[in-house]
Protein backbone atom coordinates (compact mmCIF):
# COMPACT_ATOMS: atom_id res chain seq x y z
CA UNK A 1 0.00 0.00 0.00
CA UNK A 2 0.67 3.48 -0.92
CA UNK A 3 0.93 5.83 2.54
CA UNK A 4 2.21 9.96 2.49
CA UNK A 5 1.37 12.04 4.76
CA UNK A 6 1.69 15.28 3.79
CA UNK A 7 0.88 18.34 6.89
CA UNK A 8 -1.45 21.07 5.64
CA UNK A 9 -2.42 24.24 6.81
CA UNK A 10 -1.62 26.58 9.67
CA UNK A 11 -1.57 24.04 12.46
CA UNK A 12 0.11 21.12 10.06
CA UNK A 13 -2.87 18.52 10.18
CA UNK A 14 -1.79 15.15 9.09
CA UNK A 15 -3.36 14.52 5.83
CA UNK A 16 -3.00 10.60 4.77
CA UNK A 17 -3.05 9.72 0.96
CA UNK A 18 -3.34 5.81 1.21
CA UNK A 19 -3.43 4.46 -2.44
CA UNK A 20 -3.62 0.51 -3.47
CA UNK A 21 -0.63 -0.34 -5.69
CA UNK A 22 -2.18 -2.71 -8.05
CA UNK A 23 -5.71 -0.57 -8.80
CA UNK A 24 -4.21 2.89 -8.56
CA UNK A 25 -7.41 3.84 -6.12
CA UNK A 26 -7.09 5.92 -2.84
CA UNK A 27 -8.76 7.26 0.04
CA UNK A 28 -7.34 10.99 1.61
CA UNK A 29 -7.96 11.37 5.10
CA UNK A 30 -8.01 14.96 6.08
CA UNK A 31 -7.57 17.77 3.49
CA UNK A 32 -7.58 20.70 5.54
CA UNK A 33 -5.45 22.63 3.52
CA UNK A 34 -2.95 22.99 0.94
CA UNK A 35 -4.97 20.98 -1.79
CA UNK A 36 -2.19 21.56 -4.46
CA UNK A 37 -0.16 19.69 -2.27
CA UNK A 38 -2.40 16.75 -1.68
CA UNK A 39 -3.20 16.52 -5.33
CA UNK A 40 1.04 16.76 -6.08
CA UNK A 41 1.31 13.18 -4.39
CA UNK A 42 -1.65 12.16 -6.30
CA UNK A 43 -0.51 12.37 -9.43
CA UNK A 44 3.14 11.36 -8.86
CA UNK A 45 1.54 8.07 -7.49
CA UNK A 46 -1.00 7.51 -10.60
CA UNK A 47 -3.71 7.69 -8.01
CA UNK A 48 -7.78 8.53 -8.25
CA UNK A 49 -9.84 9.55 -5.19
CA UNK A 50 -12.21 7.62 -4.04
CA UNK A 51 -13.04 8.43 -0.65
CA UNK A 52 -12.27 11.42 1.43
CA UNK A 53 -12.76 10.54 4.70
CA UNK A 54 -12.96 13.29 7.72
CA UNK A 55 -12.11 12.30 11.53
CA UNK A 56 -13.73 15.49 12.73
CA UNK A 57 -15.19 18.43 11.81
CA UNK A 58 -12.97 20.93 13.02
CA UNK A 59 -11.56 23.33 10.27
CA UNK A 60 -7.80 22.30 10.46
CA UNK A 61 -8.80 19.00 8.99
CA UNK A 62 -11.98 19.57 7.19
CA UNK A 63 -11.84 23.10 5.92
CA UNK A 64 -10.44 21.16 2.04
CA UNK A 65 -12.59 18.67 1.50
CA UNK A 66 -14.91 20.55 -0.79
CA UNK A 67 -12.23 21.68 -2.80
CA UNK A 68 -11.01 18.44 -3.34
CA UNK A 69 -14.20 16.55 -3.70
CA UNK A 70 -14.77 19.17 -6.46
CA UNK A 71 -11.51 17.81 -8.02
CA UNK A 72 -11.94 14.56 -8.23
CA UNK A 73 -15.62 13.69 -7.76
CA UNK A 74 -14.91 11.50 -4.34
CA UNK A 75 -17.64 11.80 -1.45
CA UNK A 76 -16.79 13.41 1.56
CA UNK A 77 -17.33 10.99 4.67
CA UNK A 78 -17.84 12.01 8.35
CA UNK A 79 -19.84 11.31 11.25
CA UNK A 80 -22.89 13.25 11.85
CA UNK A 81 -22.42 13.98 14.92
CA UNK A 82 -20.11 16.55 14.20
CA UNK A 83 -22.89 18.57 11.86
CA UNK A 84 -23.01 21.43 15.02
CA UNK A 85 -19.07 21.96 14.46
CA UNK A 86 -20.16 22.47 11.02
CA UNK A 87 -22.91 25.33 11.98
CA UNK A 88 -20.13 26.88 14.01
CA UNK A 89 -17.71 27.13 10.37
CA UNK A 90 -17.43 30.95 11.15
CA UNK A 91 -16.39 30.97 14.36
CA UNK A 92 -13.66 28.39 14.04
CA UNK A 93 -12.52 30.23 11.01
CA UNK A 94 -11.83 33.63 13.53
CA UNK A 95 -9.84 31.13 16.24
CA UNK A 96 -7.55 30.67 13.68
CA UNK A 97 -8.02 34.70 11.73
CA UNK A 98 -8.65 32.91 8.15
CA UNK A 99 -11.23 33.08 6.14
CA UNK A 100 -14.49 30.73 6.66
CA UNK A 101 -14.09 27.57 4.05
CA UNK A 102 -16.83 25.69 2.61
CA UNK A 103 -17.96 22.93 4.35
CA UNK A 104 -20.92 21.09 4.06
CA UNK A 105 -22.97 18.52 5.55
CA UNK A 106 -21.42 14.56 4.50
CA UNK A 107 -22.12 12.49 1.45
CA UNK A 108 -22.72 10.01 3.64
CA UNK A 109 -21.63 9.35 7.24
CA UNK A 110 -19.43 7.62 9.03
CA UNK A 111 -20.28 5.47 11.66
CA UNK A 112 -18.83 2.99 14.29
CA UNK A 113 -18.25 -0.35 12.72
CA UNK A 114 -18.42 0.64 9.14
CA UNK A 115 -16.28 0.03 6.52
CA UNK A 116 -14.62 1.97 4.16
CA UNK A 117 -12.66 0.54 1.19
CA UNK A 118 -11.58 0.78 -2.52
CA UNK A 119 -9.80 -1.99 -4.79
CA UNK A 120 -7.16 -3.46 -2.31
CA UNK A 121 -7.84 -1.48 0.64
CA UNK A 122 -10.09 -2.16 3.76
CA UNK A 123 -10.11 0.47 6.91
CA UNK A 124 -12.84 -0.10 9.70
CA UNK A 125 -14.37 3.29 11.47
CA UNK A 126 -13.55 3.30 15.07
CA UNK A 127 -15.82 5.58 16.70
CA UNK A 128 -14.16 7.86 19.54
CA UNK A 129 -15.90 10.48 20.75
CA UNK A 130 -14.07 13.14 23.26
CA UNK A 131 -11.93 15.31 21.82
CA UNK A 132 -15.46 15.93 19.31
CA UNK A 133 -18.56 14.51 19.25
CA UNK A 134 -18.12 12.25 16.06
CA UNK A 135 -14.48 12.10 16.33
CA UNK A 136 -14.01 8.85 14.86
CA UNK A 137 -10.28 6.57 13.60
CA UNK A 138 -9.86 4.47 10.65
CA UNK A 139 -8.46 1.33 11.76
CA UNK A 140 -6.82 -1.10 8.96
CA UNK A 141 -5.76 -4.36 9.98
CA UNK A 142 -3.77 -5.53 7.18
CA UNK A 143 -1.50 -2.92 7.18
CA UNK A 144 -1.75 -3.27 11.24
CA UNK A 145 -2.46 1.27 10.83
CA UNK A 146 -4.57 3.36 12.93
CA UNK A 147 -5.23 7.06 11.58
CA UNK A 148 -5.87 8.20 14.65
CA UNK A 149 -7.37 12.11 14.01
CA UNK A 150 -6.53 14.08 16.94
CA UNK A 151 -7.81 11.27 19.35
CA UNK A 152 -4.36 10.01 20.41
CA UNK A 153 -1.19 11.43 19.80
CA UNK A 154 2.39 10.38 20.19
CA UNK A 155 2.87 11.32 24.09
CA UNK A 156 -0.57 13.15 24.63
CA UNK A 157 -4.32 12.80 23.06
CA UNK A 158 -6.42 15.36 21.85
CA UNK A 159 -7.87 18.74 23.78
CA UNK A 160 -11.68 18.44 25.16
CA UNK A 161 -11.68 22.31 25.70
CA UNK A 162 -13.09 23.44 22.84
CA UNK A 163 -17.25 22.83 21.71
CA UNK A 164 -18.04 18.99 21.99
CA UNK A 165 -14.73 18.22 23.75
CA UNK A 166 -15.43 15.83 26.82
CA UNK A 167 -12.14 14.53 28.42
CA UNK A 168 -13.71 11.69 30.46
CA UNK A 169 -15.58 10.48 27.54
CA UNK A 170 -12.05 10.78 25.38
CA UNK A 171 -10.17 8.74 28.02
CA UNK A 172 -12.91 6.08 27.78
CA UNK A 173 -12.56 5.86 23.90
CA UNK A 174 -9.08 5.34 23.99
CA UNK A 175 -8.79 3.01 26.82
CA UNK A 176 -11.76 0.96 25.05
CA UNK A 177 -11.31 1.42 21.25
CA UNK A 178 -7.00 1.95 20.92
CA UNK A 179 -6.03 0.09 23.39
CA UNK A 180 -6.94 -3.22 22.49
CA UNK A 181 -5.44 -3.14 19.21
CA UNK A 182 -2.11 -4.86 18.77
CA UNK A 183 0.92 -3.12 20.80
CA UNK A 184 2.64 -2.71 16.89
CA UNK A 185 0.02 -0.79 15.60
CA UNK A 186 1.87 2.01 13.49
CA UNK A 187 -0.01 5.39 15.05
CA UNK A 188 -1.11 8.32 12.87
CA UNK A 189 -2.08 11.02 14.78
CA UNK A 190 -3.80 14.24 13.46
CA UNK A 191 -0.67 16.25 14.16
CA UNK A 192 3.42 15.63 14.85
CA UNK A 193 5.13 12.07 14.90
CA UNK A 194 3.77 8.51 14.51
CA UNK A 195 3.59 6.37 16.95
CA UNK A 196 2.68 2.93 18.06
CA UNK A 197 0.15 1.31 20.69
CA UNK A 198 2.53 -0.41 22.43
CA UNK A 199 4.48 2.95 22.80
CA UNK A 200 1.67 4.88 24.20
CA UNK A 201 0.14 1.69 26.48
CA UNK A 202 3.34 1.91 28.42
CA UNK A 203 4.49 5.77 27.97
CA UNK A 204 1.65 8.06 27.85
CA UNK A 205 1.22 9.87 30.95
CA UNK A 206 -2.19 10.60 30.13
CA UNK A 207 -3.18 7.18 30.04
Amino acid sequence: MIHEIVPVGLLQCNCSILGDEASREAIVVDPGDDIPAIVAVLKRHGLTVKTIVITHAHIDHIAGAQQLKRLTGAPVLYNENDLPLVKMMDEQASWLRMPTPEVLPPDAALTDGQTVAVSGIKAMVLHTPGHTQGSSCLYLPEQSLLIAGDTLFAGSVGRTDLPGGNSRQLISSIHDRLLVLSDDTTVVPGHGPNTTIGEEREFNPFL
